[in-house]
């Protein structure tokens, strides 16, 4: 009998999209800028927003530590559109150096990043924990010979168990004498 235990969870996605990251940056760096500085940002975004879907096409080299083309495409791509936003929204406006907390939609979207990543943060305290507990775990695979299969199949059986969940159970009973001989108490498997 072969008993297996499943492998790990897959590893969680990305916490931000890259609408997030480049709201969050164009927020932090726009903080008591002029609308002229602002028009600036703009026009140096669309120059990285064409330089990066141009070197995502394979026109031009990205520096060797730079691993995510489609990522950093995407980000200037929202950037831009984003440095474009605060800029028509000071216009209408009327202002004269932007200030994050007056920017309504720009703050509900800063809100909605903040609880995303408290969230991804519990998550992520969470799996920690579990992994602290997992790494007192054994995970192992034991082959018995075709007798003593036979009678854990049995025993399973009757206790309406799987072989592996009886082996946990008497795992879970051994007693290691003073002298470091291993026993285990007589025990019922239950479910």
């Amino acid at each position: 009998m072969r008993v297996l235990v499943p492998a790990r969870p897959e590893k969680g996605k990305r916490m931000w999209s890259a609408q997030d990251v480049a709201r969050d940056q164009v927020r932090r760096q726009a903080n008591g800028l002029d609308v002229a500085a602002i028009a600036e940002k703009v026009a140096e975004a669309a120059v990285r927003e064409r330089e990066t879907a141009e070197q995502l096409r394979g026109n031009g080299s990205f520096y060797e530590f730079e691993m995510d083309r489609e990522r950093s495409a995407a980000i200037w791509l929202a950037k831009h559109a984003e440095w474009q936003r605060v800029r028509d929204f000071m216009t209408t406006a009327g202002w004269g150096v932007y200030e994050p907390e007056q920017d309504t939609q720009g703050s509900v979207w800063a809100r909605e990043r903040e609880e995303r990543r408290a969230g991804a943060v519990a998550a992520q305290g969470a799996v920690g924990a579990r992994r602290g507990e997992e790494a007192d775990e054994l995970r192992a695979e034991v082959w018995l010979s075709a007798a003593s299969g036979r009678r854990f199949r049995v025993v399973a059986d009757r206790a309406g168990l799987r072989p592996s969940q009886v082996l946990a159970q008497l795992a879970e009973r051994i007693v290691v004498g003073e002298d470091g001989t291993v026993s285990v108490p007589p025990f019922t498997p239950s479910q």
